[in-house]
């Protein structure tokens, strides 16, 4: 019994001695530098609307608890802001197609034989 507690004790104190050396005993100077954290190294294009091919290649650096919150947030308020943007024009372009038939419609003469039928 007096040879496991012995055994036991030296573990412990080994465990001990190697997690100190690894952190670095406390010091900022230790062997394991500190990590600069992760950016974005591949941001969306700021010269050309987002395309989705850039938003499937798309890629976040992980953080310690998931993902960069700025990183996520600038990424997510480009594509809002180009979506709003695309929608905008589309609707434009509606607009301006109904404006057009109904133009089209108004000027058009009728064909013989679509006269209607009483």
């Amino acid at each position: 019994m007096v040879m496991f507690l012995f055994l036991v004790g030296a573990l412990a104190v080994v465990v001990a001695a190697v997690t100190l050396a690894v952190v670095g005993g406390g010091e900022g100077d230790g062997p394991l530098p500190e990590a600069a954290p992760e950016r974005l190294h591949d941001p969306l294009p700021p010269d050309r609307p987002v395309s989705r091919a850039d938003v499937e290649n798309l890629r976040f650096p992980l953080a310690v608890r998931g993902y960069r919150m700025a990183d996520v947030d600038d990424a997510l308020s480009r594509l809002g802001a180009e979506l709003a943007e695309r929608e905008a024009r589309i609707a434009d372009l509606e607009s301006a197609l109904a404006g057009a038939r109904a133009a089209a419609s108004r000027t058009r003469p009728e064909q013989p034989g679509t006269e209607e039928q009483p």
